[in-house]
């Protein structure tokens, strides 16, 4: 038997088929000649709530909920605002993050958990900026292995700004509380 010859498949009349068959061509030719193609590298690493930094401030704030059921309200803060400083340094860490992971769990924990232990914290003002400076001295005793030092220091800057501001408005701070009927201890 004679060897056949091999077709030819014309090329599509339609031009954005002919570009795909050219870039098809393309890719194989770099393959062939040893040049990876761009579309075989593997897309990047994307964070989610999932994330070894984020289940840790997951995991204080849930304590923080769980201490606050419990009556150990001063605990509760500590471990709340523990959890809300790391989840705050992981974002900062990560503002490419889908919107819809990560940060939208911050959101929920900050509502949910955060609204009765904050109601409790602010009503002790002195009690609540002992506890902040706790957090912040706990925090740089035991720094977050996988966030990097700017975020965290970003998130820390944040939570002093918080404090300080705390701190200089609180006269006004249990003013609203008291015209709200909250207690201010």
């Amino acid at each position: 038997m004679l060897p056949t010859r091999a077709k030819t498949v014309p090329l599509p009349s339609d031009p954005r088929r002919g570009r795909r068959v050219h870039r098809l061509a393309l890719l194989l030719l770099l393959a062939v000649a040893g040049a990876p193609p761009v579309l075989a590298q593997p897309a990047p690493a994307v964070p989610s709530a999932t994330a070894p930094d984020a289940q840790e401030a997951v995991a204080l704030i849930r304590r923080a909920n769980r201490l606050f059921g419990t009556g150990k309200k001063e605990d509760a803060v500590f471990a709340f605002y523990s959890g809300q400083l790391r989840f705050r340094a992981f974002l900062a860490a990560h503002p490419d993050i889908d919107p819809s992971g990560a940060p939208a769990l911050f959101s929920s924990l900050m509502e949910t958990v955060g609204r009765p232990i904050n109601e409790y914290a602010f009503g002790d003002i002195s009690a609540l900026i002992r506890t902040i400076d706790r957090v912040l001295t706990w925090d740089e005793a035991n720094p977050a292995p996988g966030i990097p030092a700017a975020a965290r220091q970003s998130a820390r800057a944040g939570l002093i700004g918080m404090r300080d501001q705390i701190r200089t408005e609180a006269d006004s701070i249990r003013a609203e509380r008291a015209a709200k009927g909250l207690e201010n201890r």
